[in-house]
């Protein structure tokens, strides 16, 4: 039987407490938040996702989690108050001795009791139904997860829709990674000129207009639509065409990819280029993203040279997506850098002790088996 209401110990960790809240199977008709001041914050988010999803709300403000016997109190008041309800307590956020106090009172008061295992994606039921375990549904949205964490996410989610002219330029750039490697550096920091200037036209010097691989990447991405060239000036055909030569075009690839197997992996809220911003204010983008088995997948895609001194370095953009992928989506959120040159041997033992999956080089020809891997693994 659903219990009418779930309390929940608030902590940094969104998904164990939304998860269950928000599941068809076991979704209450009310949550009570135990909050502690330290975590006002991630209350004020769990808040505002629940009550969107019809859950009412409510909050027990938590003295000090460092004290016992003061949280003891707060919880036999609750308890007291709460008499004859059927409630569920989830035992998976907060601290030890906050998780320790509310569950003897729990059994006290004769509540359920359930941990979320995010290895698992199963409700474990303890107490009374010790053992018995309960799938999780896969039901949360991706605008609901986020919002979880604190982050404002625009209400529609965007998407990339590529065109059969670029299809066939992105895969030329699949099938020819290694000759162009060089001319896709040069027109890169073409497209960053022109994005600096606020352009999207520009002179190519002399040693840009006698190099014959430059021009050969140039007559195709011509033929794609992206640019024209006339004598020795390149324009890009408006901004979207402009992001597109900058490395737009592996943000589609990798897209795509993921929009193909969709159904296969039971992939849910695909977005591009999403945009999240913090309670500060602090925006962060993520080129791709999506929601599988109730975990956040963040894709990092990088098309320029991370070994050029004005470049981002390969090291500090691998900190970058672990750090992102902790803060928007938790600890079960994984991170991939897809990267159209290969790293170095030091940086791939630092994204593995980072946890972060790799795709570069050669291997994004092969972009869907190495997400199924990774979705699945």
């Amino acid at each position: 039987m659903t219990a009418a209401v779930h309390v929940l110990l608030v902590s940094a960790q969104a998904a164990p407490n939304l998860l269950p809240a928000l599941d068809p199977a076991l979704k209450p008709a009310e949550a009570v938040l135990l909050v502690s001041q330290t975590m006002r914050p991630r209350a004020d988010a769990l808040q505002r996702v629940l009550q969107e999803a019809g859950v009412r709300v409510s909050r027990v403000a938590l003295p000090d989690e460092h004290d016992y016997p003061a949280l003891e109190s707060a919880l036999l008041a609750l308890a007291a108050e709460r008499a004859g309800e059927t409630i569920a307590l989830n035992v998976t956020g907060g601290t030890k001795l906050m998780a320790l106090a509310a569950q003897s009172i729990a059994q006290a008061a004769g509540w359920s009791l359930f941990y979320v295992d995010a290895d698992t994606d199963e409700v474990i039921w303890l107490g009374e139904r010790a053992g018995e375990r309960q799938a999780l549904h896969e039901q949360m949205r991706l605008r609901h997860y986020l919002m979880g964490y604190g982050f404002s996410v625009p209400e529609k989610l965007l998407t990339l829709q590529t065109s059969e002219p670029r299809k066939r330029l992105i895969a030329t750039l699949l099938n020819q990674i290694g000759s162009l490697e060089q001319p896709l550096s040069q027109l890169n920091w073409l497209a960053q000129q022109a994005e600096d200037r606020k352009a999207l036209s520009l002179q190519l010097d002399e040693r840009q207009r006698d190099s014959r691989s430059l021009d050969a990447l140039l007559r195709a991405f011509s033929e794609a639509g992206i640019l024209t060239v006339q004598g020795a000036r390149v324009s890009f055909g408006g901004a979207d065409a402009l992001a597109f030569a900058k490395g737009g075009w592996l943000e589609h690839h990798v897209f795509r990819s993921v929009a193909s197997l969709a159904d296969e992996l039971g992939l849910r809220d695909k977005a591009a280029n999403l945009e999240v911003t913090n309670s500060e204010g602090v925006k962060n983008e993520l080129d791709v993203a999506f929601l599988a088995h109730n975990r956040l997948f963040v894709i990092e895609c990088k098309s320029a040279r991370m070994d050029h001194p004005r470049a981002p370095k390969a090291n500090d953009t691998l900190f970058k997506l672990a750090e992102i992928r902790r803060r928007v989506g938790g600890l079960g959120a994984r991170g991939l850098l897809a990267s159209y040159r290969p790293l170095r041997e030091a940086e791939q033992r630092l994204a593995r002790t980072l946890d972060l999956s790799l795709v570069c080089g050669a291997e994004l020809a092969r972009l869907d088996d190495r997400l199924r891997a990774w979705v699945g693994g």
